[in-house]
Parts: structure tokens; sequence; C-alpha cells
């Protein structure tokens, strides 16, 4: 199977982006990865540190990822529907695993089990326009179903939202502690995952999917358009997102962060702009390919996409070690957990660098497909 460096490097660019958001889920309570003020009203620099991640870092990392996850069905599917259904099967595994044993953050379930409910309707498209319009119906759909949570929840916030002091407490008990209390509590979430995923998270990513899918085979994620095409597409998507983001976010601050508005409503813009800034950095990079493929970061970039899998996870162990085994759980402010995420990224891209020069592929990689090939030949 041919590689694609752009592909790479976009999928490394995600992987490490993510990173911006999740730094908090690791460092923080739950309650402050969407609300910023879990704890009062914060500082101008942490409001500022806040809109700008909001605007530019949100969901888009996540987004981008959902469009190359439909990329890569395409690139599988040579190898046969079978092949495929195994990989997403273990990816499965791999998330559950990671989810109940690690870190609560887990995407990796979701994206298997949503891979397995659409990567049928990818194969069997013959349409691409079709297939195309659909993602953009089944994101729509989503974002009409975040609609209905907002209609139907009420207007005081619950710990996900506002903690108390004794739930932000044991929060921090639980993070520290680790082991099997740990794996309890997340398992006591596991449901509404579940449920958010089924009822309305999984639709968005299925569209992502399906744009995505749609996208490689017009050959548009793959770069097979002019320089001048990918200029003309992100000068319309970056703007529009941004705008459409940044309503979003202004009237987060505006309001307070209050939960009547924040909690649902005001998350819907960022919903809709997101796959926008998303589909505009993709455009972005492939304008300026032929310059930016002379950068060493860029190799970098495309070695840690290479290790998309170990890398996501290497970076649970390493932020678990420092917040959890280490003790800076809710020692850190926003700000300064924003200056770990290059320790973090060094870790990503020396690692990456280091093993790809003995292996084709990064352990975790290595072993899905082995597991996969032993699993579809049995």
């Amino acid at each position: 199977m041919p590689r694609y460096p752009q592909i790479d490097c976009l999928r490394g660019l995600a992987i490490l982006g993510i990173l911006l958001l999740n730094i908090v889920s690791f460092g923080l309570p739950a309650a402050a990865y969407l609300n910023p003020a879990w704890q009062g009203t914060p500082s101008p620099a942490t409001t500022l540190l806040w809109a700008v991640l909001d605007l530019f870092a949100e969901l888009k990392f996540l987004s981008l990822l959902g469009l190359l996850f439909g990329a890569g069905i395409i690139f599988q599917l040579p190898r046969g529907l079978s092949w495929i259904r195994h990989r997403l099967a273990w990816l499965v595994l791999f998330g559950l695993l990671h989810g109940l044993l690690l870190w609560e953050g887990d995407i990796l379930l979701a994206w298997g089990a949503t891979g397995l409910a659409v990567y049928r309707i990818i194969a069997a498209s013959d349409d691409n326009e079709n297939l195309l319009r659909t993602g953009v119906l089944f994101y729509l759909a989503g974002v009409g179903l975040l609609v209905g949570y907002a209609l139907i929840s009420g207007h005081t916030p619950g710990s996900d939202w506002l903690p108390q002091p004794a739930e932000i407490a044991t929060e921090r008990a639980i993070k520290l502690a680790g082991g099997w209390l740990a794996i309890q509590n997340r398992l006591a979430q596991f449901d509404g995952r579940l449920i958010a995923l089924v009822t309305q998270y999984g639709w968005e990513l299925a569209g992502l999917m399906l744009i995505g899918a749609a996208l490689t085979r017009k050959g548009w994620m793959l770069g097979q358009r002019t320089p001048a095409h990918y200029r003309g597409c992100y000068r319309i998507l970056l703007p529009l997102g941004i705008i459409i983001t940044g309503i979003g976010t202004y009237l987060q601050y505006a309001t307070g962060w209050a939960f009547r508005w924040s909690g649902f409503w005001l998350q819907i813009p960022r919903e809709l702009g997101s796959p926008l800034l998303a589909l505009g950095y993709i455009a972005l990079l492939h304008a300026h390919w032929q310059r930016l493929s002379t950068w060493k970061i860029t190799a970098s970039l495309i070695r840690v996409g290479r290790m998309a899998l170990s890398n996501y996870l290497l970076q649970t162990l390493v932020c678990t070690f420092i917040f959890s085994v280490m003790g800076y759980f809710m020692q850190l402010t926003r700000l300064q957990l924003l200056a770990v995420v290059p320790l973090v990224w060094l870790v990503n891209l020396v690692f990456s660098s280091f093993w790809l020069r003995s292996f084709r592929q990064g352990p975790l990689e290595s072993a899905w497909r082995w597991l996969t090939r032993w699993t579809t030949r049995s």
C-alpha cells in the first residue's frame, strides 16, 4: 500500500494538536475541559488562552483525524472488507483497554465503533458526490441532535460543568490513587460516553469519515489539485470557519460561560465551524506543500503521523506519569499546562525518529497489523 507523505504529515499534526486540549483533561478536573470558569471567573490570561484554543484547536484536530480516518478506510479497501472489519474490531478493543486501564478520554473505541458502522457504506458507494452529501447530512444530523439536547436540558449545571469542592476532591483522589479505584470510576462513566456516541457524537464522526473518504477518492485529500485551487479553498474555508466558531467563542465569554447557554447552545457554532477549519488546514498544507516538504519539521511530522497510534498512546503514558504518578494533577494552571505540551511533543518526535530508523512501522501499528492478519486468516 503506497504512503502519502501529505497524509502522514496531516496525521502527525493532528496527533500533536489534540494534546493542546487533552492536556487539560490530564491535568485538571473533567469540568475544566469545556468550562474555563469551573472555579469562578478566569484570569484575563486564561481567558485569552482558552479563546485562542477554542477558536483554532478545540474539535479542529479531532475533525481532522475523523477526515483522515475516512481516508484510511479507502487505503485499506484493496485488502478486502474482512480485513477492514477485523482491523476496526481490534481498534475497538485497544480503545476499550486504553479507556478503562489508562485514561477516560480515549477516542479509539469511538473511532473503531463508528468505522464499523460506516465502512460498508464507503465500500459500496460508487458515487463520490453522493458519498460526500451523505457525510454532510450525517454530520448535520449530529449537530441537530445537539440542538435536541439543548432543548431538553435543564438550566442547572451538573458536576461535569460546575463541580462542587467535594466532587473536585474526590476526582483528585481518584486521579492520584490510580489502580482499581480509577478503573471503577472509568467504568462508571462508560455508559454515558457510549450513549453520547450513539445519540449524538457518533453521527458527526461518521459524517467526517464519509466526507474524508469521498474527498480521498476525488483526490482532494491527497493533494491532486493545483496549488491555486487549494489556495482558493483555504481562503474561503478558514475565514468562514473562524467567523462561525468565533461567534460561539465570543458569546460564551460574554455570557460568563453560563451553563444555560454554553452547556449546549453555544457549542453548536464550534461544531459547525470546526470541519471547515479542518478542511482549511488540509488545503493550506496542500497549497504550500512544495515548500513545506523541504522543511525538517515537516519530515518530523511525517514520522509522527506514520506512528499515529503509538504516539497517541505514548502521550497517555507520559501524561499519566506526570499528573497521576508524579502527583501534578491540579497543581498547574491552564497556562502552565500548555508549557508541558512541547515537552510531550518532544518525546513523540524523538521516539518516532529513533524507532523508524530501525523499523518500518510503530510498535502498536505492527501489532495491530499482525493481529488483523491473524484473525482474518483464522
